[in-house]
């Protein structure tokens, strides 16, 4: 399973993929919703875990542009993020995210997420 990391924070880019580590998960990441869309173009992704505050392009609208490619339309999209608020939430799933997780996301959080939305198995 491939998963594209994206958040504008080094730290939380390493802690994420250090959480979903694991045999056939590969990680690779992107510092903001631009550098993503050049990878998600020119590599699969089976899911994208997205913050929502970053440069330059925030995590709505890098959601509501992987919506627009064909290959992406129905990919699991985790928005991971510091916005607690339930405005934040809908707009979170008005742009087509399957889950809203609020920072800092928890080990067992993610990989149960990560298993459900693609269907890959998680061993502990």
């Amino acid at each position: 399973m491939r998963i594209l990391i994206v958040d504008d924070s080094a730290s939380v880019r390493g802690y994420h993929r250090a959480v979903l580590a694991g045999p056939g998960w590969v990680s690779e990441e992107a510092a903001n919703g631009y550098e993503a869309l050049e990878k998600a173009v020119r590599q699969t992704y089976d899911l994208f875990l997205v913050d929502v505050n970053m440069p330059q392009m925030d995590g709505y609208e890098l959601v509501r542009q992987l919506r627009e490619l064909p290959e992406y339309r129905t990919a699991p999209v985790v928005l991971v993020t510091t916005e607690a608020g339930e405005e934040d939430r809908r707009a979170g799933f008005a742009a087509g995210a399957n889950a809203y997780v609020v920072k800092p996301a928890r080990p067992a959080e993610l990989r149960c997420l990560a298993a459900l939305l693609t269907g890959a198995k998680w061993r502990v």
